[in-house]
Formats: structure tokens, sequence, C-alpha cells
């Protein structure tokens, strides 16, 4: 891919994650140093106190912290290290991870992220914050210069 993909590009790049196609996660904005993901909140996704797991948050978090590097970063998107605090219980029936860069550099990209439920009102209630740092590798011909989107 030679340049950033388009929403399209990366819902199929989303699917082509066996992980992210198990939990049902989906790509519903992705441009402009900005992605959101959510997925479905279901039973299999709780902890032994009915709470979703603190892992499908942190695997949320780093997916959406992914992808908006992936708007304006050159090469292999790749996460580098992130952080992750957890705020309340999350509890509803879709997690949405919304994620933002706040500095692009050459080859690394910070960027920060919300993780939210939505109840069945479509209240939505913030349970975690991170931040995340994505780095960009070569594309997979290593001699060949990297290009935008190069996932």
């Amino acid at each position: 891919m030679t340049s950033v993909p388009d929403l399209a590009q990366a819902r199929e790049i989303l699917a082509a994650q066996p992980f992210s196609d198990l939990l049902g996660a989906r790509l519903v904005s992705f441009g402009a140093g900005e992605a959101t993901l959510e997925l479905p909140i279901r039973a299999r996704l709780h902890q032994q106190h009915g709470f979703v797991h603190g892992g499908v948050l942190s695997y949320a978090a780093d997916n959406a912290l992914t992808f908006a590097a992936g708007t304006v970063g050159v090469g292999r998107p790749l996460t580098a290290g992130f952080a992750i605090d957890y705020l309340r219980p999350a509890t509803g029936e879709i997690l949405r991870a919304r994620a933002a860069v706040i500095r692009a550099g050459r080859t690394r990209v910070v960027c920060r992220c919300d993780v939210a439920t939505i109840d069945g009102d479509g209240v939505e209630t913030l349970c975690a914050v991170a931040q995340g740092t994505v780095s960009f590798a070569l594309p997979p011909d290593a001699g060949a210069p990297p290009v935008a989107g190069g996932w």
C-alpha cells in the first residue's frame, strides 16, 4: 500500500487480524489523526465480577492507538508501548475506543485514547484512558523506501 488507507481499506486490515475478528471488533471511523474502534460487549468478555475484563479494554485501546497513528505515519505501525488507567468498571452493550494523535514524528507517533462503554439508552461512560507510542517499521521489502500506510 503506497498511501494512508481509507476507511474501507483500514477495515480490511482490521478484518485480517484473527483476534479482532474473534472479539467482533469494527472500525467505525478512521482518518485525519483519529480512529474509533467498537466491539459488542457480551458475557464471554467479562471477568469474575461481571465487568468487561481489563484485557479487553487494553486490546481496544492498543488497536485504536495504532490505527490512529496509522493515519499519519509512514511504514508499518507497531505498538512500541502504552499505559492504561482504568477509571471505573466497564458495563454496557458496546465498548468504544476513540484514539487521536498527539504528536507525529518521523518514526514514532504518540496517541491518546478514551475507552468508554455505551448502554442500551446510548449513554456513554468513560471507563479507561490510555496513551501510547507507535513505531513505524520498514515495509516488508526493507531495501525499498518506506511508504505511507504500508501496513
